[in-house]
């Protein structure tokens, strides 16, 4: 059956014929596909019974596609040398022959333990021609995607509920490039090929995080910008993606793969084997932690340039005359102090910015960092720099608790809980003269006894030490004249 087979594949693929075209492999390798299909039904219902009732084990149509796949193999072995330095011609030879690859073994059931076309593929020569010619054509690609004009825009940011990432297109794109050269490279027949495949794609990788940082510093002085805040999504959605591929089975086995290639070549300490081996890092590690470095830095430096215009607004407020507000008895309604409000909008405004243009996980770090200086600043600043009576103590409970915590109610149920410095002052500076005596008397007597924990804690106070309540006491201006 296949010897007719053979001779029609010879006549046509070989020498002068016009079907002989080496820059048109899919000719021959739809030409085989073809044959095997038209063949399945007849060697499954009419060789295969016979060959069943003498005892044989052969699989009639596996075998007969074995033989087909043999003169593929010879094609591609006389063909392959006279392409190997033309890119272009090369790069569409590999990419038949995986689809080829692909088609024969979902879809006719060839097992992978045959001789196949990964084996041709995986031969030294050819298989760096191909690693050449993937990371030049990877490059090409990552080269227009991040000039493209929409390389910044999130292709889905019309549909909220598929864009919670906001990932930028190049990203999405380039995670897709690295996601294809996976699936063209899993089916090699050895871990070593499949091993520098790895390899190949963690410096494309690394690759596009150079890229990105020096995008990133082309923006640095407008760090709030669309831009910018598109390179800071790119980076988490690759490192969040790496994350998630850790855990995938095919590359849990390359990391096995890999230990056993580590422990032999001794190229890692006992530390770093023991972690692989427990799963407890993955291939991806070291990528990761780059770009985690990376959006750790650019979200330093979004924090820090919005707190320096929180801070530039807030001087007015810093020179409030807390020693001399009207008490509350005194006002009919209390109201935010007007020098807060520059300061108030800002942030307001700041942080719907970046709400819309940061993707959610980016955006919980940012306030969640902004609020840890914002916190310490209002304390060390604004209440540990000046005195207070009691109007201005409960003028300041007011600015905060009715005013600057609920900015942060929208992310978080208890806003006042990222504020504990500022949440326990106010408590101390408006405690009633009873109990700010008591307290006094008991912080001065008890120091460092668990009753004086008890007693702060008992009034609310778990972030303070003792020695910052005293000091908060001392600001309070208002004390009965006791003789002292």
């Amino acid at each position: 059956m296949l010897t007719p087979l053979q001779k029609r594949f010879r006549y046509h693929f070989r020498g002068n014929r016009q079907t002989n075209v080496i820059s048109k492999p899919e000719w021959y390798l739809a030409q085989v596909l073809m044959w095997i299909g038209n063949h399945t039904e007849f060697l499954d219902e009419k060789i295969q019974p016979i060959l069943d009732k003498v005892g044989s084990s052969v699989n009639a149509r596996l075998e007969f596609s074995r033989g087909l796949v043999m003169l593929v193999l010879e094609k591609l072995a006389a063909d392959i040398p006279c392409l190997l330095y033309d890119d272009n011609l090369f790069c569409h030879l590999v990419d038949e022959v995986l689809l080829f690859e692909r088609e024969l073994h979902s879809v006719h059931s060839y097992p992978g333990t045959f001789a196949n076309c990964m084996h041709i593929l995986s031969e030294e020569t050819c298989f760096q021609r191909w690693l050449t010619v993937e990371r030049k054509f990877a490059l090409q690609k990552m080269d227009s995607m991040l000039s493209s004009e929409a390389a910044w825009i999130s292709q889905y940011k019309d549909i909220t509920d598929v864009d919670e990432m906001k990932v930028p297109d190049c990203a999405e794109t380039f995670m897709t490039l690295i996601l294809v050269i996976t699936d063209r490279y899993k089916n090699l027949p050895t871990v070593s090929r499949k091993l520098q495949f790895l390899e190949l794609q963690k410096d494309l990788i690394d690759d596009f995080r150079i890229r990105l940082t020096q995008v990133m510093k082309e923006e640095t002085r407008a760090s709030l910008g669309f831009r910018y805040c598109a390179i800071l999504n790119a980076v988490n959605y690759i490192s969040t993606a790496l994350a998630d591929w850790a855990d995938n089975v095919f590359f849990l086995q390359l990391q096995q793969a890999a230990l056993e290639v580590f422990a032999e070549n001794n190229t890692l300490s006992k530390l770093q084997l023991g972690q692989l081996a427990s799963m407890e890092s993955s291939v991806f590690d070291d990528m990761i932690n780059l770009l985690e470095r990376l959006k750790h830095d650019m979200l330093t430096r979004q924090v820090d340039h919005v707190f320096r215009e929180v801070k530039d607004v807030a001087k007015l407020y810093r020179k409030e005359r807390w020693l001399s507000l009207p008490s509350q008895s005194e006002q009919a309604v209390m109201s935010l102090s007007s020098s807060a409000c520059p300061f108030l909008l800002t942030l307001r405004d700041r942080l719907l910015q970046l709400e819309q243009q940061l993707c959610f996980s980016l955006f919980k770090i940012f306030w969640q960092m902004l609020v840890e200086k914002l916190d310490m600043y209002i304390y060390q600043e604004i209440i540990l720099a000046n005195h207070f009576n009691e109007g201005g103590a409960a003028q300041l409970q007011f600015d905060m608790t009715r005013n600057l915590f609920p900015l942060f109610s929208h992310y978080c149920k208890r806003p006042e809980n990222y504020f504990k410095h500022v949440k326990e002052a106010c408590i101390v500076l408006n405690l009633n003269i009873g109990s700010a005596l008591l307290l006094q008397n008991v912080l001065q007597s008890d120091s460092g006894q668990p009753s004086a924990t008890a007693a702060l804690n008992e009034i609310g106070i778990y972030k303070l030490a003792q020695q910052d309540v005293e000091i908060l006491l001392n600001l309070r201006t208002t004390w009965p004249n006791t003789g002292k």
